[in-house]
């Protein structure tokens, strides 16, 4: 299984949250959005352990099987379907979510998620 780790999970994770540690180590692979990224970074800068909250962002990242997501032209396009369709039904999430789940999809990955909102997308298998 590919997994796509999401704000929340990866909290969770460096928490030792047993059920999250112990589907990303079954899993094939482990990707990062970089949204995601942002929000950690974010909340490290006006946190009080940002060098050390870096530090094991920076260790879990170098571990075999976890890679970087970034936006291409094809994420942009997923995301203008996934708008359409949540702004159609009247279920709009927000933005950042929306950058996740258009790469969810356009790389045919697991969504590792709290977040409920993302249940409005019946594509995305949240886990």
């Amino acid at each position: 299984m590919r997994v796509a780790l999401d704000t929340n999970r990866y909290r969770d994770l460096c928490e030792g949250q047993r059920a999250v540690v112990t589907l990303l180590e079954r899993a094939d692979a482990v990707f990062v959005p970089f949204v995601v990224l942002a929000e950690l970074r974010a909340g490290f800068a006006v946190g009080g352990r940002g060098r050390e909250n870096e530090r094991v962002l920076r260790r879990f990242l170098n571990e075999p099987g976890v890679d970087l997501l970034f936006a291409s032209d094809a994420t942009t396009r997923a995301y203008a379907e996934l708008y359409r369709q949540l702004r159609t039904q009247g279920t709009p999430i927000p933005t950042n979510d929306l950058w996740i789940a258009a790469l969810v999809v356009e790389h045919d990955l697991y969504l590792c998620s709290r977040d409920e909102h993302f249940r409005h997308l019946p594509q995305l298998t949240v886990v």
